[in-house]
């Protein structure tokens, strides 16, 4: 279907306030909503629960009822203030979502989608929001009938969800960010990695960041026992590392996180600094945007996350935008006592033809844990 009919068809529920975070089955709407829709009608939130809590906030401000969008994996996050907060048994907040469907069953995709593609409907008939699959089968008159039900549920002051699978909608227009940063993400990856030692662990956090630690792991060492590449999970790569480093006091535990995932759970940071974990060093790649769901921007251009660390109690913080002050950074963090922070500002964009771990999750598991035991 068309994004630009698609869209129309929910401006004639009387919606116009479109609130969510990014997905790579949801781009022909990103790139639509960022090209199309003004700030007033477009808000990325930080992650997924916070957008149904905006949502709200505009429904209680004004009675207007927003367009909440999600990959199935925000799921999770968006569920306490469904069940707590807009239910019908709570404030009766309508409320429409659109789920990008990741996972799908008998459909190939990434082990971190596997699960959550099998529950994603029984986990909307659980929340009781009537939902109803969009795929690439579907018709202007069918999604008409469609846009009746949902208009239905959201008058009797209940959600609804279009569930959408890839490849159902189509944009031929793209939108595309810049950042002003030259410097690129796997080349600072690839600075990171130089800098290992053998007692060395590294997590790094979901997306491209961890399958180019991979990719540059394997080419400057022949191996990558020493990542933990996180799947799934977004923004809690940090508090892995975070106890990863409380029991392994005698180790430099590096956590290489993204902008969008550090700003999806920020609060980790407060707790971060006030562990002092002496070992602990927290890599921030920050490019403004949700990179590996299509580069949107985050919308919190502003945060400086070296600023927000010292504020919070980190030990040392800096803000590095090219190579070798990035260096300099980590040189230094070696030989200082953590929790560290480095933001590292980096351009916008990844290779072509970046691969994907070869080795499934659990094999990555077993072989960071055999290098935590020094096998």
């Amino acid at each position: 279907m068309e994004i630009k009919n698609f869209i129309n068809g929910i401006h004639q529920l009387n919606i116009q306030h479109f609130i969510g975070v990014p997905d790579s089955v949801l781009k022909p709407l990103c790139d639509y909503l960022n090209l199309h829709e003004t700030d007033a009608h477009h808000r990325v939130p930080v992650n997924e629960g916070a957008a149904v809590a905006l949502a709200a906030g505009y429904y209680l401000g004004s009675e207007q009822i927003s367009c909440v969008y999600m990959q199935n994996s925000g799921m999770g996050n968006a569920l306490n203030p469904i069940a707590s907060l807009i239910h019908q048994k709570v404030y009766e907040i309508p409320m429409l979502f659109l789920i990008g469907y990741r996972g799908e069953p008998n459909q190939k995709d990434e082990p971190q989608h596997i699960f959550q593609g099998e529950i994603t409907c029984p986990l909307l008939e659980l929340l009781e929001i009537e939902y109803a699959i969009i795929d690439s089968d579907t018709d202007e008159k069918t999604y008409r009938e469609l846009l009746k039900k949902a208009q239905s549920k959201l008058q009797e002051k209940k959600q609804f969800a279009f569930v959408i699978k890839k490849g159902s909608l189509y944009n031929d227009q793209k939108f595309n960010q810049e950042n002003g940063f030259s410097f690129k993400r796997e080349d600072a990856i690839q600075t990171i990695l130089k800098q290992k030692q053998p007692s060395d662990l590294f997590i790094t956090t979901t997306g491209k960041i961890s399958r180019e630690a991979y990719e540059q792991s394997n080419a400057l060492y022949g191996e990558h026992k020493q990542l933990f590449l996180t799947v799934g999970s977004m923004g809690h790569a940090s508090m892995i590392a975070q106890g990863v480093a409380a029991v392994n006091t005698n180790r430099r535990v590096f956590c290489v996180d993204g902008d969008g995932a550090a700003l999806m759970h920020m609060g980790s940071m407060a707790f971060i600094a006030d562990m002092q974990s002496h070992n602990l060093c927290h890599i921030i790649l920050n490019n403004n945007a949700h990179e590996s769901v299509g580069g949107m921007p985050t919308n919190c251009q502003n945060t400086s996350f070296a600023e927000t660390a010292k504020v919070l109690g980190y030990a040392h913080v800096y803000h590095v935008e090219n190579a070798n002050e990035l260096s300099d950074a980590l040189a230094q963090a070696r030989e200082l006592n953590g929790p560290i922070l480095i933001e590292v500002m980096v351009a916008l964009g990844a290779r072509e033809d970046l691969g994907r771990p070869k080795e499934s999750a659990v094999m990555n598991k077993q072989s960071f844990m055999a290098a935590v035991k020094g096998e």
